[in-house]
Order: structure tokens, then sequence, then C-alpha cells
């Protein structure tokens, strides 16, 4: 369907399409190459990574035990994260194309700088920082283990001046300037995981000291008084008791939101003013429906009434404040870059500009003409 209605479709798969003993069920290497195939002109591009060491084996590996129909569609094979001089590496792709008939498109550079974020997780080191800068100021992550969207904060890294945690432990947090909750797969697994470590009771003492504290999709659901999922919609039905700093509830319900957002900050106060009427591209992706409890919280003393500083195109609330602690339901938000002008004081590259770095690397990599010839335009 999708080839029916664009010119050009670009595929990745994940990891290695050669891994015999899933072949039989791999649907995102050998089975998306194959609907591909079935569908039109099929070029594929194997990429190796060589500073892992063996990279010539991986390729010819990989390329002796595809199926014969798409071992026909490589294209070419690409080293990546190379050190030093390429013409360092004849006569190895020389002999690989000997060997397999695929010849070497381009040998990628290692770069340190991109600034792209990890793809499926946190990759550093938790509880270190990156940068050599001096530090001003301290942001902690919550890096629990059902952590989601950890990318949206990859722009934090190249700020001067801020050290990035992804904590898991209450000495992570111990001094840290702002605390964040992101995303969750599954909120009060994870809600229960930081009552564990005692990071919950951390989270609470940090807000309780006017330190600010933001809380993204699951992470703004934590920060409510109660999580309600009589379904088990989010994995364990019942009820489970959030951190109490926004006077919110949720519940759990199907089907899942999905879907783009584009809003305005309505007025903010404390350590969020300055993003008072900023208007937000962002998205959600969530199961839950969080609104005020007022009175219905229970006759405990509890956080006064939160202010509505985000709402969707239908007006509904979908971002809360109170004192230091905001929670929105709106990723992107350290995305933006009014945002990071106007929190850090200080212009920070967007996704999009680190993509023109990473798509000029690759254009002065790889053979002239390579990918246009592959795509049809030459």
């Amino acid at each position: 369907r999708v080839h029916a209605r664009h010119a050009l479709v670009v595929i990745e798969g994940a990891g290695s399409p050669a891994e015999i003993n899933l072949a039989e069920h791999d649907y995102v290497n050998l089975g998306a190459a194959r609907w591909a195939l079935d569908a039109g002109p099929l070029h594929s591009l194997l990429v190796s990574d060589i500073d892992r060491g063996g990279a010539f084996a991986h390729l010819y590996g990989t390329w002796s035990l595809l199926p014969r129909p798409l071992q026909s569609t490589l294209a070419g094979f690409v080293l990546n994260k190379f050190r030093g001089d390429p013409a360092l590496l004849s006569p190895g792709p020389e002999l690989l194309q000997r060997l397999t008939g695929v010849p070497l498109a381009g040998v990628l550079p290692l770069r340190h700088d991109l600034g792209l974020p990890e793809e499926d997780g946190v990759f550093e080191t938790v509880g270190a920082a990156a940068g050599s800068t001096p530090q001003t100021r301290r942001v902690a992550v919550l890096a629990y283990p059902r952590m989601s969207n950890a990318d949206e904060f990859q722009a934090l890294r190249q700020v001067r001046g801020v050290r990035l945690t992804w904590a898991r432990e209450v000495a992570d947090v111990d001094g840290a300037d702002w605390i964040i909750l992101p995303g969750s797969k599954q909120v009060s697994g994870d809600l229960r995981w930081l009552r564990e470590r005692g990071l919950a009771d951390a989270v609470v003492a940090h807000a309780a000291a006017g330190r600010p504290v933001l809380g993204v999709c699951g992470g703004l659901q934590m920060l409510g008084v109660e999580l309600h999922d009589p379904h088990g919609v989010d994995g364990e039905a019942g009820r489970a008791a959030g951190l109490g700093l926004l006077r919110l509830r949720t519940r759990y319900a199907a089907p899942k939101r999905v879907l783009p957002l584009r809003a305005r900050l309505e007025a903010l106060h404390g350590p969020w003013r300055g993003l008072s009427g900023l208007d937000l591209a962002g998205y959600e992706i969530r199961n839950g429906i969080t609104e005020d409890c007022g009175s219905e919280c229970g006759s405990r003393p509890g956080p006064a009434a939160p202010c509505v500083v985000l709402r969707d195109a239908q007006g509904a609330p979908i971002g809360w404040q109170q004192a230091a602690v905001l929670g929105v339901y709106a990723h992107g938000l350290l995305e933006s870059e009014s945002a990071m002008r106007v929190l850090f004081k200080t212009d920070v590259p967007t996704l999009d500009a680190r993509f023109d770095v990473l798509a000029d690397l690759l254009e002065a990599s790889v053979a002239p003409g390579t990918l246009e010839s592959w795509v049809g335009l030459r």
C-alpha cells in the first residue's frame, strides 16, 4: 500500500538480516525485504560498524547467509565509524567484491559530535554526564527500567554548562537542580521501582524544596495523586498511589492516543514562567485520561489545585503546573529551539540541523552518483 502511494520507500532494518535462527519469523529485515521485492525494484545496502572490528567478516558472512533472491538485491556495502585513512583498507574492499560481486559503496568516518539520539535507550554510563565544559546546572532524568522516548532529552547533552545524569540511585539526584520524569511503557511498574529505590521520596523532597520537577507523559501521570487501571491497560489492573505532587487522577482505558500536537503554553510561573505563550510542536503517545480530581482525591492533605498550562486542539487540558512542578502530556518540549533558548539562555542545534550534518557527511563519503542511481535519479 505504501509503495502504491509513493515513488520511493526507504526501509531501515533492525539488527542483522542473517540471524538464521530467527529467519523463518524475521519480518523487520527479511520479511520487509521480500515484501519490497514483490512490490518493485529493490536495492539493499548493508552497513557494518567497523569500529567494533571484524567488519569484512561480518559483511561476507551476512552476504553468504542471505537467501539467494535477497542476496542479489545487495547493491553495496558501507563501512561505518571508520578511524583513519580509507586508503589503508585496500585490498580488503577489492577482495570482498571479488568474493561477493558487491562493491564497497562508501566509508563513513567516526564522528563523536553528531549529537544524534540513541535509537533504543540510554547507552552512556548511568550517572555520567556528557560534555567537558564547566557545569552550572545539573539535570537528572530518572532512568527507570521501562523508560520510553529518552531521545527527546538528547538536546540537554548539547547545552553548555548543563550536566545531564541518567539517574537510577538516590545519589544520582542528590544536589540536582532539575529532576525529569520521562515517559514509561508501564507507569505503575516504574512507579513501584522508584519507591523501591527511594527515588520517589527524593523527588518529593526535591519538589518540597522548591526545585523544578518536570514530568512528561507517563512521568506526568506519576506526579498525580492516583492511577486507576480497572482493565490492566497499563499492565496491572487496580489502583496505585502517585507521588501526590499534582492534584490529578489518571484512569487508563483503550484506545491509545497517538497524534501530532501543536499548542500554545498558557501562563506559567516560578521556574517555568519563561515558557508562557510559547508555541509548542510535539506529539502525544499515551494511554490514560488525566483530570483534576478535586475533593475526590481524598480527605488527606494534598496539593492545591494545579494551574492548567497546556490544552490540546479540542481545548482539553494536557498540562498542569503547581509551584515548581510541571507535568505535560506533550513530548518534544525540550526539542523546541524556543523552549531551550528560554530555559538555558543559549541556542542548541535542533535534531534537523544534526541530520543535515549527517547528510553532508554521507554525501561526502559515498561514491558520487551511487544513491541517485539506486533511486532512479540518474
